[in-house]
């Protein structure tokens, strides 16, 4: 233990830090940490046994993998870090319907690349991955000031699960902003604050990982024990693999003004054995397929009430109407008003499927592929039932995929442009307009990994195609060539509303927006991989430095 933690003070001194005042005001400015404040109870009271320890340090900081309330959470919530995967991305937008949707242009912002430091998503998604790893920070503190009432074992898995928790958010501040401070103490000063190159963050997140991962619980997160939405082994198994398969990107510190360095000539040593980033994601993969990970038989097993059962989800954030305040918004925003009424829910007639995600789908055409109708609701508009549900004129209610653009006001399908999201099993007795569900939001599973396994076998000179054939096959789709081209477009389809489409768009060197009015913004230089810093962080700290093109 002793050695693990020289070694991050270690990183100290050449990583730098975020000054704690300013860490303050942003928390300030999100939603409450803590519905119970601890200074309502007594410390010796928190901490007097390992139980009290774990839950107050520990168990605490899984509250926040979710949320019910705007910028909040990994994924359910609006205006926060799923967002700026996805609808800064090709795979889905949120158009304009006349006075609905315009908020003040940060959608259409999104979907035209063209957003600024000031983006209300941007800085929101910030402070939220800040505001967790503050709280982290503290956690790993204090299991270190009580570690006297637990044993050695105790405090080595407390502290490295929270240590695990902490890379994890590290991994979304990487993958978003690239250069980003690394927090890693609460007593930071301000003249310690410097900004962190990208491919530092990069190997700080993937130290921090391995580091952590032989400490961790080798149990199932998904299923309803005291292990239920914890990072267990295979969730940074899982996250490891995605870390080596974008190391490429991650390891570019001036992406805009030079090319990347080939994965295949990255040399790592894990466990002993040196290779390459594209072997070292192949033998992450084949982790997750030795701790017994495998494709559920059908896609929708994944995404139903029930899906806790699942056997391919690797990491969900826990939904349960009695039991948990989480919240999953994005089929909310989604259905029409009297779509969502027929179910009995409330609805804002928004997210819709872009032109892209249509052509990939083969929508329309007698190829189609079999997961589009389950992840989308094209065309006419029924209830559980079966039965045709009404627009406010008493006709069918019927979806216009095709049709869909950025600014829909005044145009004939204004309301009903776009195909809807539709991937998760309807749960009619969600509760809060439909918000509060008993389906667990999938943030990470094995069919991701067995894409990623066949992709970086391809990226390697090897055949990866038996991976890829076990992803259609499970689809019922026919078998194609596992090219590069291929398992792009298979990540689209079989991972849709996943959150990772932007993810794949900048490591396959595709990332650019559909939008070519005249004001589309010139990506050529790549500046926009990655987000800019918020510019209320920006003018409080005169040491970080503005990411390039902003």
């Amino acid at each position: 233990m002793k050695k693990t933690l020289h070694t991050n003070r270690r990183l100290v001194g050449w990583m730098g830090f975020l000054p704690m005042a300013l860490l303050g005001a942003w928390m300030m400015t999100a939603c409450s940490l803590d519905e119970n404040p601890k200074d309502q109870i007594e410390e010796e009271q928190l901490y007097d046994t390992p139980q009290n320890l774990f839950r107050h340090t520990v168990a605490t900081l899984y509250s926040f993998i979710g949320g019910s309330s705007d910028g909040q959470g990994l994924q359910g919530t609006c205006r926060g870090v799923y967002d700026l995967q996805t609808f800064g991305s090709d795979e889905a937008l949120l158009p304009t319907r006349g006075v609905d949707w315009y908020d003040g242009g940060i959608w259409q912002a999104l979907y035209k690349h063209s957003w600024q430091p000031g983006h209300e998503v941007i800085n929101n998604s910030w402070l939220y991955l800040y505001k967790v790893i503050v709280m982290c920070n503290k956690s790993l503190q204090t299991i270190l000031d009580h570690s006297s009432i637990l044993s050695e074992r105790e405090t080595i898995e407390y502290y490295m699960e929270a240590k695990a928790l902490r890379a994890i958010y590290y991994w979304y501040l990487l993958d978003l902003f690239g250069n980003v401070p690394i927090v890693l103490y609460t007593d930071v000063p301000m003249n310690k604050v410097m900004p962190s190159k990208r491919s530092e963050v990069f190997e700080f997140v993937r130290f921090e990982l391995e580091d952590c991962l032989m400490w961790l619980p080798d149990r199932r997160s998904v299923e309803n024990t005291e292990y239920y939405g914890r990072a267990t082994q295979a969730v940074i198994a899982f996250l490891l693999a995605k870390l080596y398969l974008n190391a490429e990107v991650y390891t570019n510190d001036d992406w805009t003004q030079q090319p990347r360095r080939s994965g295949k000539d990255m040399v790592f040593t894990i466990d002993g054995v040196k290779m390459n980033a594209w072997e070292a994601c192949i033998y992450y993969c084949d982790k997750l397929k030795g701790m017994g990970y495998r494709l559920e038989e059908e896609y929708k097993n994944n995404f139903t009430i029930d899906n806790d059962k699942s056997k391919e989800n690797i990491w969900t954030i826990p939904m349960d109407r009695v039991l948990f305040f989480n919240q999953q918004q994005n089929m909310f925003r989604s259905y029409h008003w009297r779509h969502a009424a027929a179910y009995g829910f409330d609805g804002e007639n928004g997210t819709s499927a872009s032109l892209t995600t249509l052509r990939t789908n083969r929508f329309g055409e007698k190829d189609e592929d079999n997961r589009f109708a389950f992840n989308y609701w094209p065309g006419l508009v029924l209830n559980l039932k079966g039965v045709v549900v009404k627009d406010k004129e008493g006709e069918a209610l019927y979806y216009h995929p095709w049709d869909v653009s950025i600014d829909l006001t005044g145009k004939p399908h204004m309301e009903t442009a776009g195909a809807r999201m539709r991937k998760y099993e309807v749960d009619p007795d969600a509760a809060q307009g439909g918000k509060v569900m008993d389906n667990d939001i999938v943030l990470f599973r094995y069919a991701d990994a067995l894409l990623m396994w066949a992709e970086a076998k391809v990226r390697n000179g090897e055949d990866g195609q038996a991976e890829f054939d076990m992803v259609r096959k499970r689809a019922k789709m026919p078998s194609i060539p596992a090219t590069l081209d291929n398992i792009y477009n298979e990540r689209l389809i079989e991972l849709a509303w996943e959150g990772w489409r932007r993810n794949d768009m900048i490591r396959f060197d595709r990332y650019r927006s559909e939008y070519t009015g005249p004001d589309a913004v010139d990506e050529s230089d790549h500046h926009t991989i990655v987000f800019p810093i918020p510019s209320g962080v920006m003018d409080a700290n005169v040491n970080l430095v503005q990411n390039p093109g902003y």
